[in-house]
């Protein structure tokens, strides 16, 4: 049976059984709640956010920008422009007409040169991505650059208009003085429209050349110019992380090393940044996207500087000089790996040297003149084979000998299991590496019987960052998977193992995060959005509850001496939170019959208040979209009689008890 029927036939069976049990009578559990005789600390890491430009989540996305291809970069560069009234085979001479002109010595080499021959007919549009989303009463920057090279173009009339060409909101800026210089308006929006373009015309006949040309909200994360969506990154904040990881993925190592990740590209002002093709606008026969582009108007100081808003230990992630192994697996040459590891310790310049340091000069000459902190480096992404070891050693020597408190983030590939999984971890062991990053893109009944996955691992050994995990309803890599209660549930159960085992599990992440409802090319993803608005899955809110009450020490939750690991569908795990007083259990129940369990705290003294917050959902096959989210956290109150605790977990869900400590 193949992976993706053995996955259809789980999730049928689980929803036929649904509600097949409720009329049963209801099991009790007797659970034994008490400290280990180790003490075992929870990392302020343990839960985090791995971001990758997948999916539109950065331009089009998390990036607020809404011109698509705003400075003609593009590998085709008209991508996104449209000149309605311009014929390729006519001299235009009742309209007009775009060139592209190149200085191959610059960064932001494209400009446009536009030649207006009657202003009442040329017309130049921008469709945006996916369209312009535009919010009623709002206001959105306009700005460009522009030279005047010749005849009487005395104006630049900019308009939004809807999907029928229909005029929401114009602004006109006259041109002044021939030069190249930089022109600004601002745009209010009357009303609220989801997929607008901006149309530009001319006053006046003539040649200019313009570039950059941008339209930015003003309400954005911060208030900052240029910024962040703000409703994306509220998202991201009500998660707590414990870290931030960037960019990706498999864009850190590019199709081929050219089209590699190269921070330092990234960095500076936005203007000079160097477009790069996006590695998925091609990764995915089932959603070609050759419209998608890094413009890297959100850099590697951008992620920084989200890091920090955040609260967030930065996690960057580097090329180690082997590209993509699902693509070209082309190599860097060996004697040819200084300038890679180069980036490296020039990355941790930037974010934690002074200014009389070079690359931290360049971050306080951008705005930060304070180091960013900066604590963790990752070797390449999700690297397997010798080739990757090889390699890791010389970046791993430079590393420490020059920064030794530096924690290195290696690799065992992007599987969970197998060969390379075993000769990777081998080896790194050997190596005596500090965190290996694993990778496990699974069916939910996988993630369901793995929850005692690091039970039985070496303690004295490497410690390991979940980086990137999901439950694929269908099957990995396929387009119809969905962020439903069941792969939520099996995640949630997947994690009390994560979080029991916190003296080996040091970060975890889920992936991808972001997805465009209609730009996205891989399914499923934490957070969905559109042009106006977002929504978060079921998936998010597992995650929500397990990092907003992540704890500081690990206690021992067992039944009969044991872990609740998945015994008759029971998953359990619980923490002390020392900085707020607290005990907080999380149990999750896959079973169709609802449980009742009675903890006794043994020596802990607890108070009689217990919060419980409840997600479940009515079936296994529930989701939330942009109209409602059903599947999302209850909370409700009761007390603790006698100092202990009983509840009901009712079948299918997650259940999180929070009571003070005495």
């Amino acid at each position: 049976m193949t992976t993706k029927n053995k996955i259809l036939s789980i999730a049928i069976s689980l929803s036929a059984a649904f509600f097949s049990a409720q009329s049963n009578a209801t099991r009790t559990y007797n659970l034994d709640l008490k400290e280990t005789s180790t003490p075992i600390k929870i990392q302020p890491t343990m839960y985090g956010i791995f971001f990758e430009d997948i999916n539109f989540a950065a331009d089009g996305g998390l990036y607020a920008e809404l011109i698509k291809n705003r400075s003609f970069e593009f590998d085709e560069p008209f991508t996104g422009w449209k000149q309605p009234n311009t014929k390729t085979l006519s001299p235009n001479l009742d309209s007009g007409f775009l060139t592209i002109y190149s200085n191959p010595a610059k960064t932001n080499k494209n400009y446009a040169r536009i030649t207006v021959l009657n202003d009442k007919n040329y017309i130049l549009e921008n469709e945006g991505f996916r369209g312009i989303g535009l919010h009623q009463g709002e206001q959105y920057d306009f700005s460009f650059d522009l030279e005047n090279v010749s005849g009487n173009i005395a104006a630049v009339n900019a308009s939004l208009v809807d999907e029928n060409g229909k005029e929401i909101s114009s602004v006109s800026t006259l041109i002044k003085g021939k030069e190249w210089q930089k022109y600004t308006a601002v745009f209010k929006a009357p009303q609220t429209v989801e997929k607008a373009k901006l149309r530009i015309t001319f006053t006046g006949n003539g040649i200019v050349n313009m570039d950059m040309i941008s339209l930015f909200p003003q309400d954005t994360w911060k208030g900052r110019k240029g910024g962040l969506r703000k409703d994306l990154v509220q998202k991201l904040y009500d998660l707590q992380p414990g870290f931030l990881r960037f960019p990706g993925g498999c864009i850190v190592e590019g199709r081929t090393l050219a089209e590699r990740y190269q921070w330092k590209k990234t960095i500076g002002n936005v203007a000079d940044r160097e477009y790069l093709i996006n590695k998925w606008s091609t990764g995915f026969p089932h959603r070609l996207t050759p419209d998608y582009g890094q413009s890297f108007g959100l850099g590697f100081y951008e992620y920084f500087q989200l890091s920090e808003d955040l609260g967030a230990e930065p996690v960057p992630i580097l090329s180690c000089g082997m590209a993509c192994q699902f693509n070209t697996a082309e190599l860097v040459k060996m004697e040819d790996l200084d300038p890679y590891v180069q980036d490296a310790l020039d990355l941790i310049e930037f974010a934690n040297g002074d200014s009389g340091t070079k690359w931290g000069r360049i971050r306080t000459e951008m705005g930060h003149p304070k180091p960013f902190n900066l604590k963790f480096i990752g070797v390449g992404n999700e690297q397997w084979g010798a080739d990757y070891i090889e390699r890791y050693k010389v970046f791993e020597k430079a590393i420490h000998a020059k920064y030794p408190d530096i924690k290195i983030i290696s690799g065992s590939g992007p599987s969970p299991d197998g060969e390379f999984f075993e000769y990777g971890w081998k080896e790194l062991k050997q190596l005596n590496a500090q965190i290996v990053d694993e990778h496990y893109y699974n069916s939910p009944e996988w993630f369901m019987q793995n929850a005692g996955r690091y039970d039985q691992y070496d303690r004295s050994g490497p410690k390991v960052f979940a980086g990137e995990y999901a439950a694929q309803s269908v099957g990995v890599v396929k387009p119809d998977n969905k962020n439903n209660w069941l792969t939520a549930l099996s995640e949630a159960a997947f994690m009390t193992g994560l979080e029991r085992n916190a003296d080996v599990v040091y970060m975890t992440s889920y992936a991808p995060l972001f997805a465009h409802a209609d730009g996205w090319q891989w399914t499923p993803d934490l957070i969905w959005f559109n042009n106006l608005k977002s929504y978060a899955t079921p998936n998010y809110y597992v995650q929500k509850l397990f990092s907003n009450n992540k704890g500081t020490d690990v206690l021992k939750i067992e039944h009969n001496g044991k872990a609740v690991s998945g015994q008759e569908k029971l998953y359990a795990t619980a923490v002390k939170d020392a900085k707020n007083n607290e005990i907080i259990i999380k149990m999750v129940n896959t079973d169709t019959q609802a449980k009742t369990v009675n903890i006794k705290p043994e020596t802990l003294k607890i108070g009689k208040k217990v919060t419980k917050i409840l997600l479940s959902a009515p079936q296994f096959s529930s989701e939330n979209n942009f109209d409602a989210e059903p599947v999302k956290p209850k909370e409700e109150n009761s007390e603790a009689k006698k100092g202990k605790i009983s509840t009901e977990i009712p079948a299918n869900s997650l259940v999180v008890l929070k009571v003070k400590t005495i």
